[in-house]
């Protein structure tokens, strides 16, 4: 006998899905959104195949858009001289709360993991290769765990690799190892981004 009836148990193995949400989680939004009044459910849904239909990956610099190129990569006071490699969309706010930065970004979405079985392929590296002409510096600012100091001097040997004249990177460990830069505190991030070193 189902615990749920079937609509309710598609809607939370749906929720399930997302991150960092567990059963217990999943049931307790199901039963929110059963609460709420149609209105609110429809709009929930409208937004969220709106977002599917309207975002998509910047096609220089791999951010999340609604336009391409992106609003980063085409504001005409940003230096595209100097390019901050991030593992993820979300790691461009924190950088941005530091104010410290005006270059322009590159986002890989993900780092390497063998483990995981994630190797350079999987990750969005050949159109940063591709930008370097017209670079100065390549900031790696990938967070200070196993995965993301294996990315970094892994993308440090192949930047120097395709050019030798390239200043490359990486931010100072003010950012707690074993931390994700996204939870970084803008000070720290400041700092990190100011006191990097050269690879």
């Amino acid at each position: 006998m189902e615990r749920f009836a079937p609509p309710m148990s598609r809607l939370i193995d749906e929720l399930r899905k997302l991150p960092g949400v567990g059963s217990k989680s999943a049931q307790r939004l199901a039963f929110h959104i059963l609460r709420t009044s149609q209105t609110d459910a429809e709009s929930l849904s409208a937004a969220i195949l709106n977002l599917k239909a309207k975002l998509h990956l910047c096609s220089v610099c791999n951010n999340i858009t609604d336009v391409d190129p992106c609003t980063f990569c085409t504001s005409p006071t940003r230096s595209r001289r100097t390019i901050c490699v991030l593992e993820e969309p979300t790691n461009i706010a924190a950088v941005e709360r530091s104010r410290t930065y005006n270059g322009v970004y590159h986002v890989l979405h993900g780092t390497l993991s063998p483990v995981n079985g994630v190797g350079p392929e999987h990750l969005r590296i050949g159109n940063l290769l591709n930008r370097l002409a017209e670079a100065d510096e390549i900031i790696l600012a990938l967070s200070p765990t196993t995965e993301g100091e294996a990315t970094a001097t892994y993308l440090a040997t192949e930047i120097h690799r395709a050019r030798r004249d390239l200043r490359v990177s990486r931010i100072a460990t003010g950012v707690p190892a074993g931390s994700d830069i996204e939870y970084a505190d803008e000070i720290t991030l400041t700092r990190a981004i100011e006191n990097r070193r050269d690879l």
